[in-house]
């Protein structure tokens, strides 16, 4: 460790003290009656947004979309997608979140467009079009038979190839993921000037910063080798190697990182494929002067199988313990910083994921996962319905239920491959563990009709438990999961120099199978952070350093805590000395 970049990593900024809430516009509040979210819709829940006890909200995309990757496929990112409104009603949701003071974050999709956006619609139509190398074209290649095949054996992540053969144009083109989200190409200096343009035409209207989806995606080895054959069952192989954190990405960072200077904007990217501290830490210390911080999934893709997402996996507190441990210490040594999350638009609910989502135990696991996530070191981040300890869609649904691309291309490709109905359906319970739509279902606002949501039948069904987990209900129960949320963000406020810029440190050990403990220490301000993973009792005895401990929170609402504790099933406190 050096204290410089310690130093460095704890030096106070606006950002750091920030806890971000994600709204999915499809699925927060439908204003007209047409069964979709909208931003009429957002801004008028902003009050509530702001009684949680937030400071940004981030909007996931919605811009003019196809709407085949729920907005993630963007075809004018200057306009907003007719179903969630207009560009002014976008102004008044930036005037309106403003006037409660807080900030809004954009999400920049830049990693690839729609294909029906104006430029590639250009690039496609010769291969002499002024616009054909703003994507990333290639002929074929053919085997000594003739038989045409694609440029390489990269997947594409919604599966199959990566790359599309364009008859017109007799060129494959790459898209990393569906065949309507091509990929831009960021050697051309032109793509990047038009990215900055994007950039600047919604921080001039106001916008705080942006999260920048797959950013890490954006240089690609312009060699385009094979991907290693990992997968002996698979036709096509993961090419990450070869464009996650490619050779380019930080001088295309450092490009936009001049503008979020600028500005003095927010910037959070996501980081798939690269769980390599040394290659991350280049993109977020606070030197080089490109992001604040990055997502990482090393602990999102805990559950993960060997044969990916949607084949069984298992965790054990080990593996978590390793996890937050690796970084919550690297960044504070290395002058870094974490953006800290359990759930989003494409994860499934942390208290299904992480606790305990049984009528037993889902109220107080719910609150243990908030303990644990929300006191560790970074910026914090918590998505639309994670306050209220929403979770999981229902083990009932059939494949008929869901509606995201990626679970729906992955069961579809099964079928092709003839399958057994045993395969079939054991996948589909994987669905229910860790499908999209585990969050993207409708906000519940209370126990009317659609949950408050709409007045019409929604765009995908709502979880059936609405009646009793909703904001109305919650927001009048003081025991509720929304409620201790809102008690767990005053206390990050109140004392920011411990859980904010305290220095992170581990209490329990890796050998634990139960208890993960860790504290949050800054001068003479120490707080201990305990947490049961187990629906067990489980000993556990108090350090002596905090001994008489004042308790900051408890989501037991214990009196006393000392000495050799029996913490109950999911218990979680903190002590502050």
């Amino acid at each position: 460790m050096t204290v410089i970049q310690t130093a460095k990593a704890l030096k106070p900024a606006w950002w750091k003290e920030t806890t971000v809430y994600q709204i999915y516009p499809s699925s927060f509040q439908d204003s007209n009656g047409d069964g979709i979210g909208d931003l009429p819709g957002i801004t008028s829940r902003l009050d509530y947004i702001k009684s949680i006890g937030v400071d940004a909200v981030w909007l996931s995309p919605c811009f003019d979309s196809p709407q085949v990757d729920m907005g993630y496929d963007i075809s004018d990112y200057k306009n907003i997608y007719p179903a969630y409104g207009t560009i002014e009603d976008a102004d008044e949701l930036i005037k309106s979140v403003h006037e409660r003071g807080l900030k809004i974050l954009m999400d920049l999709v830049v990693n690839h467009t729609s294909d029906q956006h104006p430029w590639f619609k250009e690039s496609r139509s010769s291969t002499d079009s002024l616009y054909r190398d703003w994507y990333i074209w290639r002929k074929p290649r053919y085997d000594s038979e003739g038989n045409r095949h694609s440029p390489n054996n990269w997947s594409a992540a919604f599966g199959g190839s990566a790359w599309t053969f364009d008859e017109a144009t007799q060129e494959y083109y790459l898209h990393l993921f569906a065949v309507e989200q091509p990929d831009l190409n960021w050697e051309n200096e032109k793509v990047r000037a038009a990215v900055h343009d994007i950039m600047k035409f919604w921080l001039e209207r106001g916008a705080d910063g942006f999260r920048m989806d797959v950013i890490n995606f954006i240089s690609k080895d312009q060699r385009f080798p094979d991907a290693e054959v990992k997968n002996i069952n698979a036709r096509y192989q993961d090419g990450s190697l070869y464009f996650a954190c490619g050779p380019r990405l930080h001088e295309y960072l450092q490009e936009i990182g001049q503008i979020l200077i600028e500005y003095d904007a927010f910037s959070v990217g996501e980081m798939p494929a690269c769980n390599d501290p040394e290659e991350i830490i280049k993109a977020v210390n606070i030197d080089r002067k490109e992001l604040n911080m990055i997502f990482n999934f090393e602990l999102v893709d805990i559950d993960h199988g060997k044969g990916g997402k949607f084949t069984p996996g298992s965790w054990k507190l080990a593996d978590v313990y390793k996890i937050i441990n690796k970084w919550q210490t690297f960044m504070q040594e290395n002058g870094g910083w974490n953006a800290i999350y359990l759930e989003n638009h494409d994860q499934p609910r942390s208290v299904s994921r992480f606790a305990n989502d049984s009528s037993e135990f889902r109220n107080i696991s719910a609150k243990m996962v908030s303990t644990f996530l929300a006191l560790q070191q970074g910026t914090l981040f918590v998505y639309q319905g994670q306050e209220l300890g929403l979770r999981n869609v229902p083990i009932t649904w059939n494949i008929s239920k869901y509606r995201d691309l990626e679970t729906l291309n992955h069961y579809n490709e099964l079928e092709e491959n003839n399958a057994s109905s045993e395969t079939l359906e054991a996948t589909v319970f994987e669905y229910q563990k860790k499908s999209r739509d585990n969050a993207r279902y409708p906000f519940p606002w209370d126990r009317s009709v659609n949950a408050g949501f709409s007045t019409s039948s929604p765009w995908i069904d709502i979880n059936e438990d609405y009646v009793e987990w909703n904001a109305a209900e919650e927001d009048k129960d003081p025991d509720s999961v929304l409620n201790y949320w809102r008690r767990v963000l005053k206390i990050r406020k109140e004392w920011k120099d411990a859980f904010i810029y305290g220095k992170f440190e581990m209490v329990t050990n890796v050998e634990e199978e139960r208890v993960l403990a860790f504290k949050r220490t800054n001068n003479d301000i120490s707080a201990l952070i305990v947490c049961n993973f187990s629906n067990d009792a489980s000993p556990w005895t108090i350090p002596e350093e905090f001994e008489n401990g004042k308790i900051l929170l408890s989501n037991y609402n214990r009196s006393k805590i000392t000495g050799v504790n029996v913490l109950k099933p999911y218990e979680a406190f903190s002590l502050l000395k």
